[in-house]
């Protein structure tokens, strides 16, 4: 666990759990979620693609810890910590900085902490913001303290699907006026969901369902039908089958950029919310995540034979 600094000339030292690993993303994209001194725990299928990016809208919050009298206790417990970090440390100082939670020994009530991510450039100094600890009377939520809808927010920042590869058929190269059946593999279940909780006090599910693609054929539509009757994931080739979701190309890509015209198929992913402790009072976009593949367009080749001489 990162220890709380020196702050105001006081210092919280709390030996709690080290903080879950809340990671689920890939180095070379911004990361949705890091939490540091939090209690947060982060579960689920939607862990371990790349993030779209989606950012929490506060970096920095408060949390529930502990009653009155096991914080007394976690203070007294790291005594030589006190002495060490403190400038100019004496008994004195030790125990007017103890007087605080001894005083609140008996109150119903519990002291909050600040916790923040630290994948967003602010969240530090979001952090250093806040103060070390607040006392909070039961039933009661702090300026800056954690909510259900705040909770949603670390989900969806950790809430990642996957991206998709294109398979198409004809695969190597297509023709003028040919079918180019479309459809995406690698996607594995087609719902992905992520659960941030706050043991024992809420929880915020975040569940993502691939519900359409979409076909850009990398050219103009003289030059290109399309077809987006697709369903969740596009339309594997089958023989004799009705062409519903890929793209007829109407024009030879010779005369494009590296002779290929640039095929883009977009998934897209709802997004749903499910809290315990509280309403969400907003909706999240849909994810959607895109993959490129050139095509190679030809004309279709004939060749007339000239009846035999009778």
């Amino acid at each position: 666990m990162i220890m709380n600094v020196i702050v105001a000339g006081l210092l919280l030292l709390d030996p709690g759990p080290p903080s879950p690993q809340g990671d689920g993303f890939q180095d070379g994209r911004r990361v949705g979620v890091q939490l540091a001194n939090s209690k947060i725990v982060i579960t689920g299928t939607g862990l371990g693609a790349r993030s779209d990016g989606y950012r929490i809208k506060r970096p920095c919050w408060y949390e529930p810890g502990n009653n009155a009298a096991d914080m007394l206790q976690s203070q007294e417990s790291v005594r030589d910590w006190w002495f060490r970090y403190t400038d100019n440390p004496t008994e004195e100082k030790y125990q007017e900085f103890l007087k605080q939670f001894r005083d609140r020994v008996g109150q119903e009530g519990r002291w909050w902490s600040p916790a923040y991510n630290s994948a967003d450039p602010g969240g530090l100094a979001c952090w250093m913001g806040l103060e070390p600890f607040v006392w909070v009377p039961p039933g009661t939520t702090p300026p800056a303290g954690i909510t259900v809808a705040e909770l949603a927010e670390i989900a969806r920042a950790a809430l990642t699907v996957p991206e998709p590869e294109i398979e198409l058929n004809p695969d190597a190269k297509s023709y003028v006026n040919l079918p180019t059946w479309v459809w995406l593999s690698g996607v594995g279940e087609t719902t992905r969901s992520v659960t941030a909780t706050l043991p024992g006090v809420m929880s915020a599910t975040v569940t993502a369902t691939l519900s359409e693609v979409r076909i850009d054929p990398g050219t103009t539509a003289d030059r290109a039908e399309v077809k987006e009757d697709c369903g969740p994931a596009g339309r594997p080739y089958t023989k004799g089958g009705a062409f519903t979701c890929g793209v007829r190309y109407l024009r030879a890509s010779i005369d494009q950029p590296r002779d290929v015209y640039e095929l883009t198929v977009t998934s897209v992913w709802t997004v749903d919310v499910d809290a315990e402790g509280g309403e969400v009072p907003f909706d999240y976009d849909p994810v959607e995540v895109g993959a490129t593949r050139d095509v190679p367009v030809g004309e279709v080749q004939s060749t007339v034979r000239r009846p035999a001489a009778g």
